[in-house]
């Protein structure tokens, strides 16, 4: 099975740096790493992104292991891999289903925060929102677009205090989508803030820091639990995995991650899901042992 690694944008036959310990470890345990150019992916120059992908005999699978696309443009890579008889594990359904959670929430509602979204079109102002939120009344929320959110710049554009002030939750989406600009996934998603247990503040953005845990699921199996954050105490604690195992059974999905995290009462919640093949592995995360583990089940 084939590893697909974004290139380096200095050398186009180098693994990008920040993937290096990743292509080491699809090595390590007899899986062949091939390179992609992102750039030209993201100008839709197919044929130039995919130069140093090899055509094969017979069908092969493969996984991408890069930089999130959008899933208008995972299809291209997608299809662009097809003509060289190499399928990616998810197809362009699979893909969006767990990186869009408008895509997935109606199978986790009720494990995960109460959501509401709305798309974001040209003419969008701010005070379109405010009907949306109403239904909280007078609890926080969190504002993120349909994959990501701006948790580093938790004060000014990502946490709302109350979703009854009308003044704040424009001042916090405004600036939200001011740091988004071009990058905004399709949406606004509004998520009723969720007191978790705390962990530590982040050493640089001081956002606070909760008790998370990456669950890593390939065919429908377990293959890792990990810390979610490299800073913090995580002690001996271990998360009820299996609790969640009946939810991850029906994600439509081969390769994929769910985020899950304690809350101040002691249950557990799931924050979020994500395409196993663009969601980030820690530094401290064994990747030796979860490429042999993909290497199994696939």
């Amino acid at each position: 099975m084939k590893i697909i690694f974004c290139d380096s944008v200095i050398n186009p036959r180098a693994v990008e740096p920040d993937y290096e310990a990743e292509r080491k470890a699809a090595l390590a345990v007899g899986l062949e790493p091939v390179l992609i150019s992102f750039e030209e992916l993201t100008m839709r120059n197919v044929h130039q992104a995919l130069r140093y992908v090899p055509v094969v005999g017979k069908e092969e699978r493969a996984i991408y292991r890069g930089w999130m696309l959008t899933p208008a443009l995972y299809e291209v890579l997608y299809k662009g891999l097809l003509t060289r008889n190499i399928r990616l594990i998810n197809d362009p359904t699979e893909y969006k289903h767990c990186h869009y959670l408008p895509e997935s929430y109606a199978l986790i509602e009720g494990y995960t925060p109460e959501s509401v979204w709305m798309e974001v079109k040209e003419d969008f102002g701010v005070y379109e929102v405010l009907p949306l939120v109403k239904q909280f009344g007078d609890s926080p929320l969190i504002v993120k677009d349909y994959v990501k959110s701006e948790k580093h710049f938790w004060e000014t554009a990502c946490f709302i205090p109350s979703a009854s002030d009308e003044a704040k939750v424009k001042e916090v989406v405004a600036a939200f989508l001011a740091l988004r600009e071009s990058e905004l996934n399709e949406g606004l998603v509004f998520r009723k803030f969720e007191k978790l247990t705390f962990l530590t503040q982040h050493s640089q953005s001081d956002m606070p820091l909760t008790l998370e845990y990456r669950l890593i699921f390939a065919n429908k199996t377990l293959i890792a639990v990990l810390d979610y954050w490299e800073e913090g105490d995580y002690g001996t604690l271990e998360p009820p995995v299996a609790d969640f195992l009946p939810i991850a059974a029906q994600i439509q999905s081969h390769f994929f991650t769910m985020d899950i995290a304690q809350k101040e009462d002691g249950s557990w919640i799931i924050m979020e899901l994500g395409d196993g093949q663009v969601a980030g592995l820690p530094d401290h995360a064994d990747k030796e042992a979860v490429y042999r583990k993909l290497k199994e089940v696939f």
